[in-house]
C-alpha cells in the first residue's frame, strides 16, 4: 500500500481556511479524510459531474443555510434533495431569525416559553405561528391552478414567494435547480397542508410525482456525484435514485452517526457499494464530525482551489 509521511500542523498569523485543509489533509485521523472528501468533490466539477447537493431539516436550522444559498446562487450544484423541515426553517428564517441557546438549557422551562430547541439553537413558536401566515395563501394559489401538485413544483413556488437572497429555495427556483422533498409531509409545512386540505379536500400533494423527473436527471447524467450530508431519508432518496444507473461516480458522506447497528444514516459510503448505490470504482470518502465545521471546511478549499468565488 502506498503511505505518505504525517506532517505536524503550523500555524501561522493569518493562515487561509484553504491553507488550513490543505495542512489538516496530511495530519492524519479525520483531518486525511476531509483532505480526501476535497479531492473528491474538486473532481466531480472538473469531470462535469451532475451533482446531488443532500441535507438534513437541522443544518437549515444553522448558518449553514447560507453556504448552501451560495452554492444555489453560483450553480456548483445541480439537484437539491432535503427533508420536510429544511423547507420549514428556509421559509420562516427568510423573515425571522433564530437564536443560539445551550446544550443544557432546562427543557421543562422552554416549553413553558414556548420555545423549542434544536440542540443549541432556540426556535420560538411564533416562527411557527408565522410559517402559517406565508404558506395557506401559497395553497391557496396553487388550488386556483391546480388540486395535485408533486413536492418539487411546491418547493419552487415556495422559493418564488420568498424575497431573502440568504435563501436556498430562492436561488433555486430562479436558477430552475429541482428540491426533492420525499418526506414533505414530515414536517410543518406538511402540517399545514393536512389543515388546509381540511377545507379543500380535493389538494394533494403527490410524493410520487417527482420520481420520473429524478429519474430521467439520474438517467440522463454522463456522470453523478453526491454531497451527503446527515442520514435518514434525504440520504438514501439520492443514493437510491442513483441505483438507476449503476450508483454513484463520486461520494462523501459527512456524519455523526455510527455503523454498527446497520442503519442507514451511519452506514459508510463502501457500504452502499454492496448495494450498486455507488460504484465499485467510485470516488468517495466518509468524515465524521459536525458538518456546521467539517462543510465549511472542505468548501472553502474546493472553491479557492477551482477559483471559484462566492
Amino acid at each position: 500500500m502506498d503511505s505518505k509521511e504525517i506532517r505536524d500542523i503550523r500555524l501561522k498569523a493569518e493562515i487561509s481556511v484553504a491553507e488550513l485543509v490543505s495542512q489538516m489533509s496530511n495530519a492524519g485521523f479525520q483531518g486525511t479524510e476531509l483532505g480526501k472528501a476535497v479531492e473528491v468533490v474538486k473532481r466531480m466539477k472538473k469531470e462535469k459531474t451532475t451533482v446531488f447537493l443532500c441535507f438534513t431539516a437541522n443544518m437549515v436550522a444553522s448558518g449553514l443555510r447560507g453556504l448552501f444559498a451560495d452554492l444555489t446562487r453560483v450553480r456548483f450544484i445541480d439537484v437539491i434533495i432535503t427533508t420536510g423541515g429544511a423547507i420549514d426553517h428556509d421559509l420562516i428564517k427568510a423573515y425571522k431569525h433564530y437564536e443560539i441557546g445551550s446544550f443544557d438549557l432546562d427543557d421543562r422551562e422552554l416549553h413553558k416559553a414556548g420555545i423549542n430547541r434544536l440542540g443549541n439553537i432556540l426556535i420560538s413558536n411564533d416562527r411557527y405561528e408565522l410559517l402559517e401566515q406565508l404558506v395557506q395563501p401559497i395553497f391557496l394559489h396553487i388550488m386556483k391552478e391546480e388540486s395535485t401538485i408533486s413536492p418539487s413544483e411546491l418547493c419552487r413556488k415556495i422559493g418564488l414567494s420568498i424575497k431573502d437572497e440568504g435563501s436556498f429555495l430562492y436561488w433555486a427556483s430562479r436558477n430552475e435547480i429541482p428540491v426533492f422533498c420525499p418526506g414533505i409531509t414530515d414536517s410543518a409545512i406538511g402540517l399545514q397542508a393536512f389543515f388546509f386540505k381540511q377545507d379543500n379536500p380535493d389538494f394533494k400533494i403527490d410524493v410520487t410525482a417527482d420520481m420520473k423527473q429524478l429519474a430521467d436527471i439520474v438517467f440522463e447524467a454522463e456522470k453523478t456525484g453526491a454531497m451527503i450530508l446527515g442520514g435518514g431519508i434525504a440520504k438514501h432518496y439520492t443514493i437510491g435514485a442513483n441505483l438507476l444507473r449503476g450508483g454513484l461516480d463520486y461520494a462523501i458522506y459527512i456524519t455523526t452517526a455510527v455503523h454498527w447497528d446497520g442503519s442507514l444514516s451511519g452506514a459508510r459510503t463502501r457500504e452502499a457499494i454492496s448495494w450498486g448505490k455507488i460504484k465499485e470504482m467510485a470516488s468517495h470518502v466518509t468524515v465524521y464530525g459536525d458538518a456546521v465545521i467539517i462543510f465549511p471546511l472542505i468548501m472553502a478549499k474546493v472553491l479557492s482551489d477551482l477559483g471559484i468565488r462566492l
